[in-house]
């Protein structure tokens, strides 16, 4: 992945993670029932969710890419259209408040923190659908695969990681 895939990638990843979704009412939630250190563990499940999603749908265009090029450039426009249907209903919708889930201030494992965490992000489908829009946008078929999806895995999970442990100290 040259440079400038990387930085629009890179500008992608912060916005993805930044935009309210199931992720972030997750950590905001932890954050706010449970404090800080043990949000931050929900927070290691929401990264490590994405990875599993990146592997998923990695796994999944590395085969379409060596099945048919068409294949991948039909998914490539879809998600395309796909994404610009997204911003038009964004932008068409009301605002909503974000609401942390009440009456889950009992003891929870840091485990079962984790284990939360993984599983609003490794198991959403909207997120499936919408990596499968993004991902083909930055990938470049002629070089190799494995290496881009690391990047791609490695700032995504970063950006990630970031961003849902601000959402966690803030609801702190």
């Amino acid at each position: 992945m040259d440079l400038s895939t990387w930085i629009a990638f890179f500008a992608a990843a912060w916005a993805i993670s930044l935009s309210p979704g199931a992720g972030a009412v997750a950590a905001m939630s932890a954050g706010l029932n449970h404090g800080f250190r043990r949000g931050y563990t929900m927070t290691f499940g929401l990264v490590t969710g994405i990875w599993t999603q990146v592997l998923v749908v990695g796994v999944g265009l590395g085969a379409l890419i060596a099945a048919s090029s068409l294949a991948f450039t039909v998914v490539k426009w879809a998600g395309v259209a796909y994404l610009v249907w997204l911003g038009i209903k964004q932008w068409r919708a009301p605002a909503a408040p974000l609401v942390a889930a009440d009456g889950e201030a009992a003891a929870v494992s840091r485990r079962d923190l984790y284990l939360r965490g993984w599983i609003v992000n490794a198991l959403n489908p909207k997120g499936t659908v919408f990596l499968l829009a993004v991902l083909p946008q930055f990938v470049d078929t002629a070089q190799p695969l494995l290496a881009q999806y690391l990047v791609i895995g490695a700032t995504f999970g970063l950006v990630e990681f970031a961003v849902m442990s601000g959402y966690a100290a803030l609801a702190s």
